[in-house]
């Protein structure tokens, strides 16, 4: 295996509503951001990929126009996944591994803004027995949640600690959408959304994008004075209907989490893509976190949730931890589809 490292990053603020740059100006500002921190000549990356949904954009082959924001020349190896950004980095990722390319540039970006998100996000499910039920993303997550508050120890009081803690945290992050400080007794006594779901335990529409720069051992110790190592990643899929799996239970998340070797006696900080509060609940619990692990100090998807982009931001976070010297060894958490259903570690190391 060879070692590939993280070089740079970088995000656009997230919004609820972007009304000041379209989609390619966004992905336009975090490539160019991204490459001149990298110190890797734009001519001179090897591969491009990009995740992003034309569910989300509203039209069809959205990311071959975002591809503009890269220019036209010099020409580019270029791929796409229909996917958040976090598949995209695995593909580079893999693509370094390979040979193919010493380094890669990886974006995603989305505006949930300009849909009905909840609405939108039901073509995710079986075309044939649940979508046309019209289920909405909230829905399942409720029945998810109400799931596990019953069938296990967790509870409501729980989801609102994690409420409160990531909105905390997000002061810290000028990206973040949702900051402030909250109390958990005044939340409890929030009426319901989607029963047992309130609106703090549920994630904001958001719009935005980010990139990132990964390289190969040699280049990364060329360019970068504190390359954020690699060290495993992996990713498995469920079922794609919700009544054939426990959804208790994250098992793809336990078994990427074992395929990229993660240690959690070993971690320092935890980025989990858990757009919903109990769903951070049950990563921690298929992770096996104890207290000694930060989680989410970025506030994670509660405070900004952009579709296609949070998976990535969850990596990217998790390095910026590392680059301020304040981890040494993190976990980068994705997910994609409705109640966990797909899966995405990676692990973290700095020199």
């Amino acid at each position: 295996m060879r070692n590939v490292a993280v070089v740079s990053f970088a995000q656009t603020p997230f919004k609820r509503r972007e009304v000041e740059r379209t989609e390619v100006q966004m992905v336009r500002s975090v490539t160019q951001e991204a490459v001149e921190k990298s110190g890797i000549p734009k001519q001179e990356i090897g591969f491009t990929c990009s995740g992003s949904s034309d569910y989300i954009a509203g039209n069809a082959f959205a990311f071959v126009g975002a591809v503009d924001a890269l220019g036209a020349w010099p020409p580019i190896m270029e791929s796409h996944v229909e996917m958040d950004g976090a598949w995209a980095f695995y593909e580079a990722w893999i693509k370094i591994q390979m040979g193919y390319a010493e380094s890669a540039l990886v974006f995603s970006f989305g505006r949930a803004s300009m849909g009905t998100l909840p609405e939108t996000l039901t073509l995710q499910l079986d075309p044939y027995t649940l979508a046309p039920l019209g289920v909405d993303a909230i829905s399942a997550a409720a029945l998810q949640a109400r799931a596990l508050l019953e069938g296990t120890d967790h509870t409501e009081r729980e989801m609102a600690e994690v409420a409160v803690r990531c909105r905390r945290d997000a002061k810290d992050n000028p990206f973040a959408q949702l900051a402030g400080d909250f109390e958990v007794e005044k939340l409890l006594q929030e009426p319901y959304l989607v029963s047992p779901l309130r609106k703090h335990d549920c994630p904001p529409v958001t719009d935005g994008a980010n990139a990132a720069v990964l390289c190969s051992e040699d280049l990364a110790r060329k360019v970068c004075e504190k390359p954020v190592w690699i060290r495993g990643i992996d990713h498995r899929i469920e079922p794609h209907h919700l009544g054939f799996r426990d959804l208790t239970r994250s098992v793809s998340t336990k078994l990427a989490a074992q395929k990229a070797g993660v240690d959690p006696a070993a971690l320092d900080t935890a980025e989990l893509h858990a757009p919903f509060t109990h769903q951070e609940l049950i990563l921690r619990d298929a992770l096996d976190l104890g207290d000694g692990v930060r989680v989410n100090p970025s506030g994670g998807p509660l405070a900004a949730n952009p579709m296609m982009v949070a998976g990535l931001s969850r990596i990217g976070e998790a390095a910026k931890q590392i680059w301020a010297g304040r981890a040494q060894r993190a976990l980068a958490h994705a997910t994609q589809g409705h109640c966990l259903q797909q899966n995405l570690v990676c692990v973290l190391e700095g020199v």
